[in-house]
């Protein structure tokens, strides 16, 4: 499985991911540039991410505490997620995520 990740800088990653992995510990282990501060604990926003339109419905959109945590960032939009909290599946291989700024350590 992938994930294909488009970075602030303008350039596109194809990540692999390992079963059971999150869309941040994939990004992490292929050496992307994403702050992801809390490590997936859901304690932050800094692993901010936009879902490409056409993969939202299939994502699923952010709910409950993670709405409240991604309501800090100037960046927030109707289809953005914290990728710690997106764990692809099958149905997900090639997913398309976009790092945002508050999220990139570049």
């Amino acid at each position: 499985m992938k994930v294909v990740v488009a970075l602030p800088d303008g350039s596109t990653h194809e990540v692999p991911v390992r079963p059971g992995a999150s869309v941040m510990e994939s990004m992490r282990t292929a050496g992307l540039p994403i702050r992801a501060e809390c490590g997936g604990a859901m304690a932050c926003a800094t692993c901010h991410v936009h879902v490409d339109p056409a993969w939202i419905e299939r994502v699923g959109r952010a709910r409950g505490e993670e709405i409240d945590l991604l309501d800090m960032s100037d960046y927030r939009t109707e289809d953005s997620r914290l990728c710690c909290q997106i764990r692809p599946g099958p149905a997900l291989d090639g997913v398309r995520v976009e790092l945002q700024l508050d999220a990139y350590e570049g």
